[in-house]
């Protein structure tokens, strides 16, 4: 997503909201003082830095089966003495010059900080939207180190990476990396999608700032899109009436759908939308039986996020009983993928992880048309 872009949809909510430049300066970074200060960490519960005089303490914690294990890193410049007092910890040299990312979203926190040009080695190219990692990868510049779910660890150690940063999540045993690790070469978990809000989601890119030195771009950053969000969130609560939605569609008979604590419950929140599943607990998907869904899905207002469909011909080539749906038969059918490249990737997993206030607005423009001012919409569009 441009800059100019960002910059149109924020203009729209507030001219305060000028100063999300593509490359301000100033923010909120907590500069290193005795002995030690926490960076500033809002909304994301699956991490903290700690500046400390001369290093950055990274905590990473663990969801994994109810576990509340705990990764940490000391983010050290090149050449420094490894500091006493923190046993258990690995060390990453910063700031990072090189680094294999294995998922969508870590590319574009890198495109966010400026310095996706330093990515090495991506876990697949074909879901790759960021068009200076797909020229890497036509050039060679770039290398996949997956395939089939497979690390090629001997391609991923001659690349000697800074960092690699997974999307695994972050439990303490990290036994797919063992060979990384051994032959010296950093792994570090990047849990954004174990987040419980669309902001907590973004706010990783703050540790890709840390990492790459760019927290003097990263942060002012961030800070204009939050307050872009909560502005938003604000207008989609207050909406005057809560169109019902329903999303996604069965995968081998099972319907996943957002528990009430995941991120795109939060989403459906703050856009003013009635989501019957919105109490339920648990922070991942629900997997529910058709029979459970369809009778809401039956008279749902919307149906969203409706997967790798295209048109109203390909939802009823999947289940000819999706025609009885009111969202179906209304029309009142939004996919998040007017962004697709000619490659099939999908830039609503990629730049859309880092502009949570863009997708809000979409969902705001689809749920309650009027309430803002009329726009393009970013990542969805409407299914004929």
């Amino acid at each position: 997503m441009t800059c100019h872009a960002l910059r149109r949809q924020i203009l729209l909510l507030s001219s305060a909201l000028l100063l999300f430049a593509c490359g301000g300066s100033g923010g909120q970074h907590v500069a290193a003082d005795s002995p030690a200060a926490t960076a500033e960490v809002r909304y994301a519960k699956g991490f903290t830095i700690v500046d400390h005089a001369g290093y950055k303490e990274v905590k990473i914690a663990s969801h994994a089966a109810g576990s509340r294990d705990t990764l940490e890193y000391l983010l050290l410049p090149a050449g420094a003495a490894v500091p006493g007092g923190h046993p258990g910890a690995r060390v990453i040299r910063v700031p990072v010059k090189s680094m294999v990312v294995t998922g969508s979203p870590q590319i574009a926190e890198a495109a966010f900080a400026g310095v996706a040009g330093r990515i090495v080695g991506v876990g697949s190219g074909q879901y790759v939207f960021d068009s200076l990692v797909r020229e890497g990868l036509r050039t060679g510049r770039v290398r996949q180190v997956e395939a089939e779910d497979d690390l090629n660890n001997e391609l991923l150690i001659s690349l000697r990476p800074d960092v690699v940063i997974t999307m695994t999540n972050p439990d303490a045993g990290g036994s797919r990396y063992r060979t990384l690790l051994q032959a010296g070469i950093p792994v570090l978990p990047d849990a954004d999608w174990l987040e419980t809000t669309p902001l907590g989601k973004a706010e990783w890119v703050k540790l890709i700032g840390a990492l790459t030195g760019r927290e003097d771009i990263v942060n002012p950053k961030f800070d204009s899109i939050a307050a872009a969000y909560q502005r938003l969130a604000s207008i989609g609560r207050s909406a005057p009436q809560r169109p019902s939605v329903i999303l996604e569609m069965p995968f081998k008979g099972t319907w996943y759908l957002p528990a009430g604590g995941s991120f795109m419950a939060a989403f459906l929140r703050d856009a003013g939308a009635d989501y019957h599943w919105a109490g339920t607990k648990g922070e991942g998907s629900l997997a529910l039986e058709f029979e459970a869904v369809a009778p809401e899905a039956l008279k749902a207002d919307y149906w969203l996020d409706i997967g790798a469909v295209d048109s109203k011909k390909e939802i009823l080539a999947r289940d000819p009983r999706f025609a009885a749906f009111h969202a179906f038969r209304t029309g009142a059918l939004f996919n998040y993928n007017r962004r697709v490249n000619d490659a099939g990737s999908n830039d609503y997993w990629e730049s859309g992880v880092v502009n949570p206030q863009l997708v809000l607005g979409d969902l705001i423009r689809i749920l309650h048309p009027g309430l803002l001012p009329p726009d393009t919409l970013v990542y969805y569009k409407q299914l004929k």
